[in-house]
């Protein structure tokens, strides 16, 4: 008899643990709505590097590395790994994984993925410290650099190293472009382009499916506009909340405002390949006539401090130099220097977002108080991108996020002389100085020396002046109270599959 009641207590319990997990279930909606200010600019991972086209293509594709909620790396793909000597990584490939048609993730998929992105003229600065990908056997490969890189773990867990089929892109790179398939926790279903994404749960993605079975990610260039589906329920989650919709949020009690410490960086960029950029003085009087603190306070309601290096200070080699001092009759002195007394006229460019844009009318007035007559000009974020790598651009607004956490990913990139246009060297400064202390960063394993090259690199930068570094930002999103899991990654990459929404 006792045996029966215990058998009946046990029924009693799984019974109700499954009513109690459906009905958690019931209570959650389908459908995660995200809102963003720009549409994705490509939906190929080895192409769409900028943060909107990063934060879809980060939930369609996975990485052999990854890093978790405290930045620590750790294996996504890869299983396991080691050090085979200072340049030979050997990988272990997860066992089980699938791609979203259902074919296995195996090592050659991670050699053809790797190789192509170094053959991308977009994102190969992230991976070509790698000299040779070897296949093993179906599930181990050897990753070869030319000298040691001490940054290759983050590198690799970076989502433009994402692992892509190689069977379905050498079968139709074209249709893989528009209807991406990868192993990561949401399938893609359609692309509507300037309008919205939509992406499905992969069951059977290797960590587990995703927590809500849809997500919607909604374009909404104007910043207000988004605060205001926020606000109506029409979107779940918010990025980028304008500085003067911020306190609104806080205050309403059905929203919350995410902050955290950003690893980006605003900047004016010039062309160095124009005049008259072309001359230090006059750039360097251009950032001692922007008032940095009255644009934090004025425009982004302190949500921000003056930046002084092109890294931010939560990033692996950052020196601390001061900001440049805002000295009207300093700027003033150095244009006449130059050969313009009476200043010149110019355009600024930056792309459609309102708090951005409202940065540079300021920075306009400012210059206008020392004779430069500046123009600006308001695009669309993909012509930004587009033109801008072209070099049509007298200066620009840009911000930039060194998203690995490491020196080496916004130097190589920002100031390397290959590295000119779509990689991110947009002043197309060519500097054998830069360059020699770049590569003494990136192929040195020892801390002490890699800081020092960073040091001396940006004491150099300081006096050339390529670009202006004006503002070290807060990253946030507003979401609703009934979102749940959510978690803001410094690098503005935020992970969707573990987010829930009460209905």
């Amino acid at each position: 008899m006792k045996r029966f009641h215990s058998v009946l207590l046990i029924a009693a319990l799984v019974l109700s643990l499954f009513q109690s997990v459906a009905l958690s279930a019931a209570e959650n909606k389908d459908t995660l709505t995200w809102a963003q200010g720009a549409d994705v600019t490509s939906l190929d991972p080895h192409i769409g590097k900028e943060t909107p086209a990063v934060m879809a293509t980060n939930q369609i594709f996975d990485t052999l590395f990854t890093t978790d909620d405290e930045g620590k790396i750790v294996g996504q793909i890869a299983e396991s790994w080691k050090y085979l000597s200072d340049t030979e990584l050997e990988v272990h490939v997860r066992s089980g994984i699938k791609f979203h048609d259902g074919s296995p993730l195996s090592a050659s998929d991670v050699k053809f993925s790797l190789d192509r992105a170094i053959a991308s003229t977009a994102v190969s600065y992230i991976v070509n410290f790698i000299k040779e990908v070897r296949v093993v056997d179906d599930h181990t490969v050897v990753i070869e650099t030319a000298r040691p890189y001490a940054a290759a773990l983050r590198n690799l867990a970076h989502p433009s190293s994402a692992i892509v089929p190689e069977a379905y892109v050498k079968a139709d790179e074209a249709r893989f472009r528009l209807n991406p398939i990868g192993s990561g926790p949401y399938k893609f279903v359609s692309w509507k382009q300037g309008d919205s994404l939509k992406l499905e749960a992969f069951d059977e993605y290797y960590a587990g499916a995703p927590k809500t079975k849809n997500l919607v990610m909604k374009v909404v260039p104007e910043a207000a506009q988004r605060t205001i589906a926020l606000e109506t329920g029409e979107v779940d989650i918010a990025n980028d909340i304008q500085a003067n919709d911020q306190q609104k949020v806080r205050d309403n009690p059905d929203l919350t405002l995410n902050e955290k410490a950003g690893l980006n960086c605003w900047y004016l960029s010039f062309n160095m390949k124009k005049k008259p950029f072309d001359n230090k003085l006059v750039r360097q009087a251009i950032r001692h006539a922007i008032d940095v603190n009255t644009i934090i306070d004025s425009i982004m309601y302190g949500g921000g401090e003056p930046a002084g290096d092109l890294i931010a200070p939560g990033v692996f080699g950052y020196a601390g130099d001061k900001p440049y001092t805002y000295d009207v009759e300093l700027a003033k002195k150095l244009l006449a220097e130059a050969g313009y007394p009476d200043g010149f006229s110019c355009k600024l460019w930056v792309n459609d977002n309102q708090t951005r844009i409202e940065v540079c009318q300021a920075i306009q007035a400012m210059l206008l108080e020392v004779g430069i007559k500046c123009e600006v000009e308001v695009m669309e974020f993909g012509s930004f991108i587009e033109r801008t790598s072209k070099g049509e651009h007298d200066m620009a607004y840009f911000g930039w996020t060194t998203s690995t956490a490491d020196a080496d990913y916004t130097y190589y990139s920002l100031v390397y002389s290959t590295q000119t246009g779509a990689p991110g060297n947009r002043s197309f400064i060519q500097d054998p100085r830069v360059d020699e202390l770049v590569d003494l960063g990136r192929g040195n394993t020892d801390e002490t020396i890699r800081r020092k090259a960073y040091a001396d690199l940006e004491q150099i930068l300081q006096d050339l002046s390529n670009n202006a570094p004006l503002v070290y930002s807060t990253l946030n999103s507003g979401t609703s109270k009934k979102v749940h899991g959510f978690v803001l990654d410094p690098a503005g990459y935020h992970k969707l599959e573990n987010v829930t929404v009460e209905k």
